[in-house]
């Protein structure tokens, strides 16, 4: 398999890197509440039978420009112009996890013809009254690692200085991806998305982790019935909201099927 490849692209005049693996026709992944500091397994997985672009939103490690960004239209068209410059032409297949599910979501919506296959992993958008979402931004220091993944160690390492890295410019890093998950979300993840899933057009499977404690398992029939007729659902058993962490294997076989068909 290839090795990692890095370049930047231009949003808004700032720049933003964009990670590639794989090889085959492209596959974009939208991360979720941290962002991607490094590669994961799930990512591997998917690069076994695609070339998959990672590119960071502004403010998340490896984007800059997060405050030039206010509404949240700002942020979908700062994630429209992102894809594009990444190499997303009409047509492309788009997966994205948790914060990253609700930009992928709204990516498709306002520009149907952009997005071929959708992949949404425990997105953030709607609001139910009955089981509103977990407040992420909310939590004691040390509490949201076990909140965002079943295995509190998973995230830890996931979101720990890579090699190299100045421990604390790592937690400025990690700190402004969080105001930037905050800008995009605040409060409680409901963007009002309901409102604009009506215009998806893509083949979409809704991926979820049994053990979700930011978003309970059934928003994925929720974003099933808006995305009426064009979706499908997959529970990831023993996975909690950052599913593809949790379990990578299972989650990639999942994806990987799907976004291969046809």
């Amino acid at each position: 398999m290839s090795e990692i490849a890095e370049h930047f692209v231009e949003v808004n005049g700032e720049p933003c890197r964009v990670w590639e693996k794989g090889e085959g026709k492209k596959l974009f992944y939208l991360a979720g509440v941290a962002g991607l500091p490094r590669w994961t397994k799930f990512l591997d997985k998917l690069a076994e039978t695609r070339r998959v672009v990672v590119p960071s939103l502004p403010g998340f490690p490896g984007g800059q420009g997060h405050e030039l960004l206010d509404s949240h239209l700002d942020w979908v068209t700062a994630a429209l112009d992102l894809l594009e410059a990444a190499g997303a032409q009409n047509g492309a297949d788009l997966i994205g996890a948790s914060l990253g599910g609700s930009i992928a979501a709204e990516v498709a919506a306002i520009s149907p013809g952009l997005v071929r296959r959708l992949v949404l992993i425990a997105p953030f958008g709607l609001y139910d009254t009955d089981a509103p979402p977990a407040d992420i931004w909310a939590q004691r220091p040390g509490v949201q690692p076990s909140v965002l993944c079943k295995n509190a160690d998973t995230y830890t390492a996931f979101t720990s200085p890579p090699d190299g890295a100045d421990p604390g410019e790592w937690t400025i890093v990690m700190t402004r991806a969080l105001e930037a998950s905050a800008r995009i979300l605040w409060p409680l993840g409901d963007t009002r998305l309901v409102r604009r899933l009506h215009r998806v057009r893509a083949d979409t499977l809704i991926v979820w982790g049994d053990e979700d404690k930011v978003l309970p398992p059934s928003y994925a029939e929720h974003f099933g019935h808006e995305i009426a007729g064009r979706a499908a659902v997959a529970i990831i058993p023993g996975a909690g909201h950052l599913a593809d962490l949790d379990n990578p294997e299972l989650a990639g076989q999942f994806i990987s099927g799907f976004v291969n068909q046809g």
